[in-house]
């Protein structure tokens, strides 16, 4: 679009085949529907030269026309009328729905992608003002902007619309502020990543205890309320305020994600922790109340406890489980933390992260042999950006550091009723303060 649009260079961008709704529907979004668009079957990877030459001598699976004539004639044909239509792009709907009995009201929403696909409370007037009591914020006041990808456009959106859907979680005014919070982050709970990854929100502070947030026992599962709704009423207010979120159009999620359901929202267990809260670390005051957002949440390694015999390696080989595109975010129960502690002689947050920095390591020719590490790290690396330049210079057997430093973090959860803990391959993106929305 840059090159065609910007530059007025023509421009035929070139797919697979199962990305062709998404594509067309992004350069739409951005006022170009005008742009050229070829199409090779999927899948890619894996295939030998001969097939993917195969797929250039042969026919579009979209269009049915011949690949590479096609190509050509995106290139150096005229305009048609297809090519400049649909410049009007409809992203608004009715503030009230017609009046319905209540099964078709819930069918009204289901078809109309509003929902998560499970049952929601329906947003009457009523609940909705009930709704906005939780906020001295106006109804009309812009929270933010929401999008799937960087490559469409932001949509804009009002304190109502985040409690329409804060309604349909199943909130209460209480769990606004906090919903509000998460809405004004810029960071969509309904990504279109073809990895399929869920966010991850973690609670700090008095927020915590005053809406009986779960740190502890079962935190990252269900059996806690403003655990599930806060979580949820990210999700949908994502998929509702950034113009939808529907397998194949506007989420490509390869295999999906059951995190996605309430995005992995709990609290940190500050009491139980031998160290110094995840919001402090990120500049918060201990008072703050704070929710931190992760994105790329799929992967994850546990075991139990830390052994003194071979900790170290254990350790090592479950972060090797991940991929190296994802740093890790240790996942400790308190008794786990302890025995970093006690056992590890680790007597900070930052001397495990500093720990694992040094330990992570593998034979650069492996690194770099990663497919996520092609296609996100080594263009980075080609152009000369640290620390990857000088990983690509390495030997090929040479042990290289996987992860930065700063992209490494800890959060203390869990109730204590064993040592279990995990490693979450997820990257911390931003915190946002919950007291600025109340």
């Amino acid at each position: 679009m840059t090159l065609d649009v910007t530059y007025q260079v023509p421009t035929i961008a070139v797919h697979t085949h199962i990305f062709a709704a998404v594509t067309r529907a992004v350069a739409r979004a951005n006022g170009t529907p005008r742009m050229r668009q070829a199409y090779v079957p999927q899948p890619v990877m894996g295939k030998t030269p001969a097939e993917l030459r195969a797929y250039v001598d042969g026919t579009d699976p979209v269009t049915k026309l011949p690949f590479m004539r096609e190509v050509v004639d995106g290139l150096t044909g005229a305009l048609s009328e297809d090519d400049v239509a649909g410049l009007s792009y409809e992203r608004t709907a009715d503030r009230l729905c017609a009046p319905n009995t209540e099964d078709q009201l819930h069918r009204f929403f289901l078809d109309q992608h509003w929902t998560d696909h499970l049952p929601i409370v329906l947003p009457t007037e009523e609940r909705v003002a009930a709704m906005l009591a939780g906020t001295s914020h106006q109804p009309t006041e812009v929270v933010g902007h929401l999008r799937p990808t960087s490559h469409r456009e932001a949509w804009e959106f009002t304190v109502e619309k985040v409690a329409v859907n804060a309604v349909m979680a199943g909130a209460s005014a209480e769990h606004l502020p906090a919903i509000l919070a998460l809405a004004s982050s810029g960071i969509t709970a309904r990504g279109s990543s073809s990895s399929s990854f869920s966010l991850m929100v973690v609670a700090n502070g008095p927020i915590r205890q005053q809406l009986s947030m779960n740190a502890g026992i079962g935190a990252m599962g269900p059996y806690n309320l403003a655990n599930a709704v806060i979580g949820r009423a990210y999700g949908l207010l994502s998929q509702n305020l950034q113009g939808g979120s529907i397998p194949g159009e506007t989420y490509m999620g390869s295999q999906g994600n059951g995190y996605s359901y309430n995005n992995l929202t709990f609290a940190e267990n500050e009491e139980a922790s031998p160290w110094e809260p995840f919001h402090v670390q990120r500049g918060f005051q201990p008072a703050d109340s704070v929710l931190s957002i992760f994105t790329g949440c799929q992967a994850t390694a546990f075991t139990l406890g830390l052994r003194r015999g071979h900790w170290q390696q254990h350790v090592c080989n479950m972060l090797r489980a991940l991929d190296p595109d994802f740093p890790p975010t240790l996942l400790l129960d308190p008794l786990t933390a302890h025995q970093f502690v006690e056992i590890a002689g680790l007597p900070s947050k930052q001397a495990v992260i500093d720990w694992v920095y040094e330990h992570a390591r593998m034979p650069a020719a492996e690194y770099w042999d990663y497919q996520l590490v092609q296609n996100y790290i080594l263009p980075r690396a080609t152009f000369g950006e640290e620390p990857w330049a000088s990983m690509l210079a390495a030997p090929p057997e040479e042990l290289i550091r996987i992860w930065r430093r700063e992209s490494i973090n800890v959060v203390i959860v869990g109730g204590e009723a064993n040592p279990y803990w995990r490693i979450m391959g997820a990257n911390y993106v931003k915190s946002v303060n919950v007291d600025d929305w109340r």
